[in-house]
């Protein structure tokens, strides 16, 4: 079965096969994102969700080619987007496509946005280096950026520098600036986090605007289950670096398949119910040096977890149309002769 959307080939924008992006740690290297194959349709929204250290931070840097060039490489795997090979491209014309093509609002605004240049000069920068405009029409664009992502006085706010808005303000610049060349790809990295809840609303319902009006995809990568439920309409799970389950995101909620997907769902706080304490899930994320080479590398965390898991590892299988886990419990042969295959 296929591991990508059940679409034609017409409607993928971005298609990751096999994807590996490892990082050098004294000496060896380790995958941080591993053997990961998805697709992203034409005017879809996609979420990535699992804990911190997953590698879905890692997996969109991968696509943007931002991995730091001193200990981290794509070691295998394409990234084909609108049917350009990006791992093949070079750094010039990955540069021409960054911001026009695919654009990323990435985790902390402050630190994205360059202190010493101002809103406006940082917006038109952009517009400047993709579309073909004098620095006068630059300004009055970067103007109109300001005022259709919800910031008041844009014709003063663009004069301003970063510290002098607040986070929320910061955010909307930050998108502003992504949506300035109406890019076919966005990926937003937790946009909403350090944001108080009212903002988080706010900056999920602009995303969602943008998204329709111009008609892009998003790739929506964040660790709370509320923003998927509220943005996506596809999900993927990923936990040690590799997808655990994929489906949409109303079969995700109700009807979860992997044992990590159940306890995110579980550790999820319901108004409804009075408990003393909240449902966490124990142990940790393994670390790159401590990845298991073989075997489910949730074994140690899993309640469900069966001799034969730590030995065999688990492959991603459609066991429902369009929900694929990566399961030994969902796995159709558990002959002796099956179980050589992952071994």
């Amino acid at each position: 079965m296929s591991l990508y959307n059940q679409s034609s080939q017409e409607d993928y924008l971005l298609e990751v096969k096999h994807l590996e992006t490892a990082f050098e740690i004294e000496g060896e290297l380790y995958n941080a994102v591993d053997d990961v194959s998805f697709v992203v349709n034409k005017n879809q929204i996609i979420g990535i969700v699992g804990e911190s250290g997953c590698g879905k931070s890692v997996l969109s840097l991968s696509i943007m080619k931002l991995v730091s060039h001193e200990n981290g490489r794509i070691q295998g795997g394409e990234l084909i987007f609108n049917g350009k090979h990006l791992e093949q491209m070079k750094e010039g014309d990955m540069n021409k496509m960054r911001g026009k093509d695919i654009s990323m609002v990435f985790q902390e605004p402050m630190t994205s946005l360059n202190p010493v240049f101002t809103i406006g000069y940082q917006i038109q920068e952009i517009l400047l280096n993709h579309i073909k405009l004098s620095k006068e029409e630059a300004r009055f664009e970067s103007i109109a950026l300001l005022k259709s992502v919800g910031i008041p006085r844009p014709d003063e706010i663009i004069n301003e520098y970063p510290h002098q808005l607040s986070g929320g303000m910061r955010q909307r610049v930050m998108i502003a600036i992504a949506i300035a060349c109406q890019p076919k790809l966005l990926i937003a990295d937790e946009p909403t986090t350090a944001l108080d809840v009212t903002v988080q609303a706010q900056i999920l319902e602009l995303l969602k605007e943008i998204q329709k009006v111009n008609e892009m995809s998003v790739l929506l990568i964040t660790h709370d289950l509320g923003v998927i439920a509220e943005m996506c309409d596809e999900v993927l799970v990923m936990y040690a670096g590799k997808i655990v389950e994929r489906t949409n995101v109303d079969t995700l909620f109700y009807g979860p398949k992997h044992p990590y997907t159940k306890l995110l769902m579980r550790a999820i706080p319901k108004m409804d119910e009075d408990v003393e304490s909240l449902t966490t899930i124990s142990g940790m994320v393994p670390s790159l040096k401590n990845m298991p080479r073989k075997g489910c590398r949730f074994y140690n965390r899993c309640p469900a977890k069966m001799p034969r898991c730590e030995r065999i590892t688990p492959q991603l299988s459609e066991i429902e149309i369009g929900h694929f886990v990566s399961c030994l419990l969902y796995e159709e042969s558990r002959h002796i002769e099956g179980e050589n295959r992952y071994e």
